[in-house]
């Protein structure tokens, strides 16, 4: 028992030894106040740029007795209401996070007061560990007992990232309202206080919705908390935000829209945080590619430029990846970064007029049609629908290979039809969109919106072979000792067959080689497809090389009607202009399916006015056949009694005025006529 004893105590001294020696190993928190930020993490082109470093670039102190009271409610009622009560932590908060954390076997919901957040901030790394929280606990009661809880705010308040580059408040004052920190109202206390958790997200410069809703949440706590009353509330909800104009944001030189789409693939894909990437001395090393990147940048803004569209709402956006990585080597969100921070390419819905024709036509494929399967070209009547052609040109029939490369929005509204719309968006979601699609064929000439980034996605997937590949920017995050914490693990699956692959590619040729893309030529084997939305307010070309997808945009970011620009105008000389650059010293490759023999002359349009003639006549001549056909059996009889009594047929949707014509023939294949169904 003697023995036992003894070996119990020294168990039980070595561990009190053990664990004095951990707590002295903690940081010391004597010299807290001489903290300053220092430039901690990068961000790393693939050809091995920087293009975006973090740090200190504003950073001002000020007195617990210089910040606004509003400020100071405001930041306790969204980050941590009981920032007066608790020693450092808040237990209930601490027990319900322990409780989901152990559940998940990982750290995946924090309970941090403003006392451990200062801490973290100040003394630890930003992994997210066991190990560290024990520290982040014991490091905050020692905060606690050591300063006064004015004191901790202080430092919290003039130390946390509130976005733009602005350290503490006083630089977010400045940055955002052109203010000193005295002079803040409390709308403007709201906003900056909504900053902290996500302070690219919640920026007004970048999404001023956003940068609102959040403003709300942080209100909605004050007037809960009773720091403000039900008025106030409502004022400031109802406020519009005044932004300075006199922009300090420190990411204007390189690719900034891409550094944004980083910042958000390193929260949705790495599990960062932006606050913990900022503080974190992270190495991210990025897929961009540099010098694509100004090339791309130099096209769009000179064309803008050469086009006469200089306003603030002019606006156009560029994405290009790799076809088989997805590995994003271009990216721009708008015209002019200092002007506006949105991102159009993610973040925009837009309509994508008759690019999305590419999902009819994929699904027709898939239903066992051809490229040489041929339509009326002719108007057609869908309940209450009437499509029409561009400059209400039509050529009476066309093979389906012609009638993408013309752009044929009667064509296309027959095929949705007959292919159907449910099948229609099965086949836009499997490839890519993750957009809401209307249940309606007018999706046919792109009345459904979509985001730049999935319409480029979807286009990737024919470029690569019926594979589907997301683009993404992150290669690999090491820390600041080298350890590598996140590599890209990309996810191919394969959605289309190859036969449908090989004939849509060879389809979307053709716009390139004689149909509405082809100002997009390069002189390279390319392929693609234009898109103008009603009143011109839309306009597209996103194309592909056997390498290479580029998606361009161009419109105005108030939906007005631009001047009359089309997908193969201004978006195909973008494109053009981009590609030829990336691909001049490139090998010339094709695609690497079968060759389909078209023909490729293509027939000037018949205007509508003289359509109708032409289709008078024809009906004229089949009523003269059929009244022929009626005497003839008059006094004949019938051949067959049995056809007398005819087996119900199901009525087509689509009422089109037949036509009688002499089919389009191309040596050695066969082709389904007409429309009238698979």
């Amino acid at each position: 028992m003697l023995v036992i004893f003894a070996m119990l105590l020294a168990f039980m001294l070595a561990a009190v030894t053990a664990g004095f020696m951990y707590l002295n190993s903690l940081p010391s928190i004597a010299q807290i106040e001489q903290y300053e930020p220092t430039l901690t993490s990068q961000i790393v082109s693939a050809d091995g740029r920087i293009i975006k470093t973090f740090g200190a670039y504003n950073y001002k102190k000020v007195s617990i007795e210089q910040i606004p009271e509003h400020m100071k409610k405001a930041i306790i009622s969204i980050e941590d209401k009981n920032f007066y009560t608790h020693r450092g932590f808040d237990i209930p908060a601490l027990i319900r996070s322990t409780i989901k954390n152990i559940k998940a076997r990982k750290i995946v919901q924090g309970a941090s007061t403003i006392t451990q957040q200062i801490t973290r901030i100040l003394f630890l790394s930003q992994e997210k560990t066991f190990t560290r929280k024990f520290k982040e606990l014991v490091l905050a009661y020692r905060l606690e007992k050591t300063l006064p809880k004015d004191k901790i705010l202080e430092m919290y308040l003039n130390n946390i990232y509130l976005g733009e580059g602005a350290y503490g408040i006083a630089a977010a004052a400045d940055i955002y309202f052109d203010k000193k920190v005295q002079e803040l109202t409390l709308a403007e206390c709201a906003l900056v206080a909504g900053l902290p958790q996500a302070p690219s997200v919640y920026s007004p410069y970048r999404n001023m919705e956003l940068a609102k809703k959040r403003r709300a949440m942080v209100v909605n706590r004050m007037l809960d908390d009773g720091h403000i009353t039900r008025e106030q509330a409502r004022k400031i909800n109802e406020s519009e935000i005044k932004l300075s104009t006199d922009i300090k944001i420190n990411t204007l030189k390189k690719a900034p829209y891409f550094v944004d789409f980083v910042i958000r693939e390193l929260r949705d894909k790495a599990g960062l945080e932006e606050q913990e990437v900022i503080q974190g001395g992270y190495k991210i090393y990025t897929t961009l590619n540099y010098e694509y990147q100004k090339a791309a940048e130099k096209s769009l803004v000179n064309n803008m430029k050469g086009w006469g569209l200089n306003e603030s709402d002019e606006q156009a956006a560029l994405i290009s990846y790799d076809v088989v990585s997805g590995q994003i080597l271009a990216y721009i969100g708008g015209r002019d970064y200092s002007q506006t921070q949105f991102d159009r390419v993610s973040l925009a819905v837009r309509q994508p007029g008759s690019s999305f024709k590419v999902f009819i036509y994929t699904t027709a494929m898939e239903q066992g049609l051809t490229p040489f399967s041929a339509y009326p070209d002719i108007p057609v009547q869908i309940g209450d629908w009437g499509p029409q052609n561009y400059g209400k040109k039509y050529r009476i029939e066309l093979p389906l290979y012609k009638a993408l490369a013309l752009s044929s929005n009667v064509v296309a509204a027959q095929l949705i039809m007959d292919a159907g719309v449910y099948e229609v968006r099965k086949t836009a979601r499997k490839m890519g969109i993750t957009t809401p699609i209307e249940k309606d064929p007018t999706i046919a000439l792109g009345s459904s919106g979509v985001k730049m980034i999935e319409l480029a996605t979807a286009y990737g997937v024919l470029a690569n072979g019926g594979i589907k590949v997301e683009p993404y920017s992150i290669e690999k995050i090491e820390t600041a000792n080298g350890k590598v914490v996140y590599v890209a693990n990309n996810d191919y699956r394969r959605v289309l067959d190859i036969k449908t692959v090989a004939y849509m590619v060879e389809m979307l040729k053709q716009v390139v080689k004689f149909g509405t893309g082809a100002a997009s030529g390069i002189g390279r084997p390319s392929a693609g497809k234009t898109g103008t939305t009603d009143s011109y307010r839309d306009a597209w070309f996103v194309g592909f090389t056997p390498d290479i997808v580029t998606a361009v945009w161009v419109g105005n970011d108030n939906n007005t009607p631009t001047n009359k620009l089309t997908g193969g105008s201004l978006p195909a000389v973008i494109w053009r202009d981009y590609m030829k650059v990336i691909t001049y010293n490139k090998p010339v490759m094709d695609f690497m399916y079968p060759e389909i023999i078209v023909d490729t002359k293509y027939e000037p349009g018949i205007h509508e006015d003289e359509l109708e003639e032409i289709i008078k006549k024809r009906e004229q001549e089949e009523e003269k056949e059929e009244k022929t056909r009626k005497d003839e059996i008059e006094i004949e009889g019938p051949e067959n009694p049995e056809e007398f009594n005819p087996v119900p047929v199901p009525v087509k949707r689509v009422k089109v005025k037949t036509i009688k014509h002499k089919p389009i023939t191309t040596p050695g294949k066969k082709r389904t006529i007409g429309g009238s169904g698979f």
